[in-house]
Order: C-alpha cells, then sequence, then structure tokens
C-alpha cells in the first residue's frame, strides 16, 4: 500500500526539481525523467512526455521496483527501469535525476573512451567521500540505445562492480545520478552540470 501524504511530498518534490533542471536548460520540453523513492518496493518517477518546467503533482505516478505502474493507467517514463535498477542497487538511494543538457550530449558524443575522468576541479568535493580536488571522478560511458532493459542491465552490472561511481553518462544523451534524497541528488546534478559545462569550454578552448 502506497502511503499517500507521502506520496504527494515526493511528487512535488520531483515537481520543484523539474522547474529548477528546466530553468537551467538541463531539461529541455519533455526530455529528461526525475524519481524518488516511496519504500522499499516502490518508488515516483514523472509520466512519459511531460513538459519538465510545467510539473504537477499529476505527472508523477507510483511504480514498483520492476517499473510496472501501481493503481495509474498513465505511461512512466520510458527509462523507468533505469531508475528502477538504482533503487534495487542500493536501498539508501532516495532520488535520481536524469538531464539532457547539451554539455552533457556534447561531452560525452566527442569522448572516444568508455569513460570520463575528471580530475583537479574544487568542486568534485560536492561528492559525499571527496576531500580533495587532487582526486578523480571517474564517469562511465554507456553508448545510447532503444533497448533500455538491456541498458539497465549494463549499467546495472557496471555499478555492482564499481560501487563507488557518483553517476554516469549515455553517450549523445545525458547524465543519470542519484543520492540520499532529493536535495543531495539535486547538488549531484549541479556540480556534474559545472563540471561538463568546465569539460565543454576546455574542448572549445582547445580547438
Amino acid at each position: 500500500m502506497i502511503d499517500l501524504p507521502f506520496f504527494s511530498r515526493q511528487a512535488q518534490a520531483i515537481c520543484d526539481a523539474g522547474r529548477f533542471l528546466y530553468q537551467q536548460g538541463w531539461s529541455p520540453a519533455t526530455s529528461s525523467n526525475y524519481s524518488a523513492r516511496l519504500d522499499s518496493e516502490h518508488f515516483a518517477v514523472t509520466v512519459s512526455g511531460r513538459h519538465k518546467g510545467q510539473l504537477t503533482p499529476a505527472d508523477v505516478m507510483a511504480v514498483d521496483l520492476q517499473g510496472q505502474p501501481v493503481q495509474s493507467e498513465a505511461r512512466p517514463s520510458a527509462e523507468t527501469r533505469l531508475h528502477a535498477v538504482l533503487y534495487e542497487w542500493r536501498d539508501d538511494i532516495g532520488a535520481v535525476l536524469h538531464t539532457h543538457s547539451i554539455a552533457g550530449t556534447v561531452v560525452s558524443r566527442l569522448q572516444a573512451g568508455d569513460a570520463l575522468i575528471l580530475e583537479d576541479y574544487e568542486l568534485q568535493k560536492a561528492f559525499a567521500g571527496v576531500a580533495t580536488h587532487e582526486g578523480q571522478l571517474c564517469l562511465p560511458i554507456f553508448d545510447n540505445t532503444q533497448d533500455i532493459e538491456q541498458l539497465a542491465k549494463e549499467t546495472l552490472n557496471y555499478l555492482m562492480a564499481h560501487p563507488e561511481t557518483p553517476a554516469y553518462l549515455i553517450r549523445g544523451h545525458g547524465i543519470y545520478t542519484w543520492g540520499r534524497d532529493m536535495a543531495e541528488t539535486l547538488r549531484h546534478i549541479e556540480a556534474l552540470e559545472f563540471l561538463l559545462a568546465c569539460e565543454l569550454a576546455t574542448l572549445r578552448a582547445m580547438s
């Protein structure tokens, strides 16, 4: 049974996050998807095709950890399974955000390898456990595909083997990151978008 008052609070947190991310230019039009955990077996996720700058609680629905709707005829985001495997992976994850920014899209396309290494940036310390700019943040890059089930398996297998991973990129697509709650996840996405914007500016300066 879904705790309806808690669902309402989580749905509002998703809507508030959507407006912020849209205003930054990181979630244009109907792109992107967001979610927040409800309990050990369910999470709230954005409904497919909704404009992220105009979200209302009616644009958020409850699904189980297989991504199947709970008491709703709406269709969840096509990428709901990518959220689901994150909640399956770690029970301390309370929210997941996926953005489609210019920086995330372009940098992931230009990166030849299967990972982006971020280092020597002060803002790396926005992530828990990172105490100095002298370390590295490794963001894996997965090739874009319409086979979401296969992509979900690939991302989960990678994260199981690399539990320190703070986020990942889908090539030419965008960023996925997570946190203990929506506030921490917003901090992570804001830091990542800044770092990727720096990488993009560096690439432009070197060209």
